[in-house]
């Protein structure tokens, strides 16, 4: 690619446009995502030796093969462009977030003639009041469930009135925990006031539900309802807990984000304070991939562009810690984004001046707080397949995928597919599969049926252009549960659909444990105090996990059939006398036809059905 791409050519042809430039290695991996006001005049600056670039730059422009550039009409379109790619891409040279976090909020569907409260982690335009986000999503679920049960608010999806009285009340209603508007016990007026007292608690004012309850738990003391006034008692701490969480940090009942970061070396940590009507109903920090010579007013601007791109809600103002050098076009891309104009402020005194310090100062402690944590933690991850792709002579493995078998005796067989993406397990990918053209315990074979399923399936995602996720995304790399034989097999799916995946087997001792790896026809030793061997063993323990949980699921469902199912002239009274008086299946196999005979309800013919069962081919 390198050798047909004329650096010093393509540079003469860049317009003088804004936009976003793209710079590709030698392998095409995308390392670097910029924007411009004017592409010929800030690509050429990469390029020009008489310029001071600083350690990362000149490090990057060694690696640069070819680059590529989309013209936008205005650099507040480039800004947005380029948030897309850099989220996507996620490139080497880019300071780059290393999670991506999102927010709960709490909807109210005020839109509907007998509104609901939802945990919603996006804000749609449907008409619904939203309030958050919030950090915490568990404190988020405590909240809806209290204020369901607090003002008796319906929790199914029923479309009313249309569906009115056509099934029965719900448990709710006799908890009275719903005051059951599906049947019409409620008017909407009446249900509607309930909702405004929701409404009035997400807002702050929950102060005045506290002295209702107060005085119904006095009244309850008085007339000797004492388990009545307890549970009051215990409902007023409830709502308590949840108002605590909200601190006063200043007057006006403003919306605004207060963000700050420390750092040093290659760590840091931005922390965003959330003040949402005047009070902070929490903060969160985030750690950012860095090089030694960033500047910290080009980390902020880093962080504010990613930040502000992955969270649905734009507060209407943002205090910074430092002066930012697009402050103009990112103030308009916020603007555009929320519907309405933000501000984003760099404070010199006073009470938002403190704000930003303390902001600071929590950055700073979590730094030092988390260092060695952060350390360890990517030893165990990044830096654990960084040792895997060492070992196999491999680059770039951020996704791998691990396969296992399961079943009983040869029945009701079960794959499991596990996925971890940089050294963490991605369980929102996991994917379970129950066997369908396989019978008895053929494990090579249930392992083709299981990845033929998976890459026909993911190719026939990709082809409706889903998102890269689940079945739809491939791996970098294929961790199989055993040797030789099933690598062979891997190898031969994958080749059936055109796929070069590396494929690799992890093999056992007679212990069952992990004692190397064998790839490419060939078994390579692995040092068992490794952080890739811990990481290969945590993968292969998940793998079997996972499909041992699958079939007990299905037996604890009463899914899973008996061997003895399949013997002719052998019934449930058969069955169920064998299994009591052998125990298990295996047993039941080691017995011969005349002791199988002597057991209650069985007979010389049914005996000789048994053994003949399993002892076929024999």
């Amino acid at each position: 690619m390198g050798a047909e791409f004329n650096i010093e050519e393509e540079l003469k042809k860049l317009p003088g446009k804004p936009g976003v430039y793209i710079m590709h290695d030698a392998d095409d991996t995308i390392i670097y995502v910029g924007k411009a006001i004017s592409l010929k005049n800030r690509v050429r600056q990469y390029f020009q030796s008489s310029r001071n670039k600083g350690p990362k730059i000149e490090k990057m422009v060694t690696h640069i093969a070819r680059f590529e550039y989309i013209v936008t009409d205005s650099e507040l379109e480039a800004l947005v462009l380029e948030c897309n790619l850099i989220k996507e891409h996620r490139p080497k040279y880019n300071t780059m977030l290393k999670d991506d976090k999102t927010y709960p909020f709490i909807k109210v569907t005020v839109q509907e003639p007998y509104p609901r409260i939802l945990f919603s982690r996006e804000m749609k335009k449907d008409k619904a009041r939203y309030f958050g986000p919030y950090t915490s999503a568990g404190a988020v679920k405590e909240s809806i469930e209290l204020l369901r049960k607090l003002y008796q608010i319906r929790t199914c999806n029923k479309v009313l009135p249309r569906d009115q009285g056509k099934e029965r009340p719900c448990l709710y209603y006799h908890m009275k925990q719903c005051k059951a508007p599906c049947q019409g016990y409620v008017s909407q007026e009446e249900y509607r006031e309930q909702v405004r007292g929701v409404l009035d608690f997400l807002n702050g004012d929950y102060q005045k539900m506290v002295r209702q309850l107060k005085e119904q738990m006095q009244q309850a003391s008085m007339e000797l309802r004492f388990e009545e006034a307890a549970m009051l008692r215990d409902t007023i701490r409830d709502i308590e807990k949840v108002g605590e969480r909200q601190k006063i940090t200043g007057s006006g009942g403003e919306d605004k984000d207060v963000i700050a970061l420390s750092h040093d070396g290659l760590d840091a940590v931005a922390q965003v304070f959330f003040v949402r009507d005047g009070k902070m109903i929490g903060r969160e920090h985030f750690y950012l991939k860095v090089n030694f010579e960033d500047r910290p007013e080009e980390i902020l601007q880093s962080f504010i562009k990613q930040f502000y791109a992955g969270t649905p809600f734009i507060p209407k103002e943002i205090d910074l810690q430092y002066e930012i050098e697009d402050l103009e076009v990112i103030t308009r891309w916020l603007t555009a984004r929320r519907g309405q104009k933000v501000t984003v402020k760099i404070p010199k005194k006073g009470q938002k001046e403190k704000l930003v310090e303390l902001a600071a100062e929590n950055a700073r402690m979590v730094l030092d707080r988390d260092r060695e944590r952060i350390k360890r933690e990517e030893g165990r991850t990044i830096g654990a397949v960084r040792e895997i792709e060492r070992l196999l002579s491999l680059e770039g493995i951020e996704r791998m995928e691990a396969f296992d078998i399961s079943n009983i005796s040869g029945y009701e067989s079960v794959g499991s597919m596990v996925v971890y993406e940089k050294g963490k397990p991605k369980k929102s990918d996991y994917r379970k599969f129950k066997i369908k053209t396989v019978q008895g315990a053929d494990d090579y074979a249930s392992m083709r049926e299981v990845l033929t399923r998976r890459f026909e399936r993911g190719l026939e995602e990709q082809k409706e252009s889903r998102e890269m996720q689940g079945f739809c995304a491939f791996p970098d790399l294929l961790l199989m549960d055993g040797g030789k034989g099933q690598v062979h097999i891997a190898e031969e799916v994958l080749a059936q659909f055109g796929l070069e995946i590396p494929v690799c087997g992890m093999v056992k001792d007679d212990h069952h444990r992990t004692r190397g790896l064998y790839f490419k026809d060939q078994e390579i030793p692995i040092d068992r105090h490794g952080e890739g061997f811990k990481l290969v063993t945590r993968i292969q323990d998940e793998a079997h996990r996972f499909a041992i949980e699958y079939h007990r699921l299905l037996r604890s469902k009463g899914q899973v059939k008996s061997v003895l199912d399949d013997i002719p002239g052998i019934g449930p009274a058969r069955r169920k006398a064998l299994m009591r008086h052998y125990g298990s299946a295996e047993n039941i196999q080691k017995a011969t036809q005349e002791e199988l005979a002597q057991v209650e309800s069985m007979n010389a013919k049914s005996a000789q059905e048994v053994y003949a069962f399993f002892h076929k081919g024999n």
